[in-house]
C-alpha cells in the first residue's frame, strides 16, 4: 500500500530539513522534492510550520505504533522491583525516540530549538508528555506502597526533567558525531541513564519494597 500525497510531503520536508535545517528549506523546495507544484503544496498544508507540527504528530505515531506500547495502565507493572518499573517505563519511551525517523525530527528540533520557536513548541509539548506520564506513574507507585509518599510531585517532576536532560546530553553527542547511536552496548536505554534510574529506585523505593 503506498503513501499518500500529505505522507509524502512530511517526509520530503524531513529530509530536506535533516540536510539543511529547518530555516533553509522554503515551501517550493518542497513541492520540488515531491514533484508537484507549489500550489498543489498549499492544497495539503497552508506553511512550512503547519508541516512541521504536523509531522511531529505523524512520526510520534507511527513511532509508537511499531514500538513497545508505553502503557497507563500501571497495575501491570506492580509487581516488579521499582526499577523494573522505572527502566521499563524508559525503555517504551526510549523506543518512541530511537526509532529512525523519529530520531531523525528530533536532531533536526535540538540543533534549531533556540531559534525556531516551533521547534521550541515541539520540544516542550514532548517534555510536558514526559513530565505527565511521570506523575501519574508516582501517584500509582504510591497507591501500591512502591515509593514513599512523600511530595510526589516534585519527585516526578525531578525524575522526568533528568531523564529529559540526559536524553538531552545523549542528542547533543549525537549531533557532535560523538556517538552513532541513542543506545547502548545493543540496548535502547544509555547507561548514563539507567545508572541514574539505580540511584534514584534507592533513593524512592519504601521499606516494603525493599523486602
Amino acid at each position: 500500500m503506498g503513501i499518500s500525497r500529505k505522507e509524502e510531503i512530511l517526509y520530503a520536508t524531513l529530509e530536506l530539513a535533516a540536510e539543511k535545517g529547518i530555516k533553509a528549506v522554503s515551501m517550493s523546495q518542497i513541492a520540488v522534492k515531491v514533484g508537484i507544484k507549489a500550489p498543489s503544496l498549499y492544497n495539503h498544508f497552508r506553511s512550512k510550520d503547519e508541516i512541521i507540527r504536523e509531522m511531529y504528530s505523524f512520526l510520534r505515531g507511527r513511532a509508537q505504533a511499531s514500538g513497545t506500547p508505553v502503557s497507563m495502565d500501571f497495575s501491570e507493572l506492580m509487581d516488579k522491583s521499582l526499577e523494573e518499573i522505572f527502566l521499563d517505563s524508559v525503555s517504551a519511551y526510549m523506543g518512541i525516540v530511537s526509532d529512525k525517523n523519529m530520531l531523525q525530527f528530533f536532531k533536526v528540533l535540538y540543533s534549531e530549538r533556540t531559534t525556531n520557536p516551533v521547534a521550541a513548541q515541539i520540544i516542550v509539548e514532548e517534555t510536558e508528555r514526559m513530565v505527565q506520564y511521570s506523575r501519574n506513574l508516582f501517584y500509582a507507585l504510591v497507591v501500591h506502597g512502591k515509593v514513599k509518599n512523600e511530595d510526589i510531585d516534585t519527585a516526578a517532576m525531578t525524575y522526568s526533567l533528568t531523564i529529559h536532560s540526559l536524553i538531552d546530553y545523549r542528542m547533543d553527542m549525537l549531533t557532535a558525531g560523538i556517538i552513532q547511536e541513542f543506545g547502548e552496548d545493543g540496548r535502547p536505554v544509555p547507561k548514563n541513564i539507567t545508572d541514574f534510574i539505580r540511584w534514584f529506585s534507592h533513593q524512592m523505593g519504601s521499606k516494603s519494597d525493599e523486602n
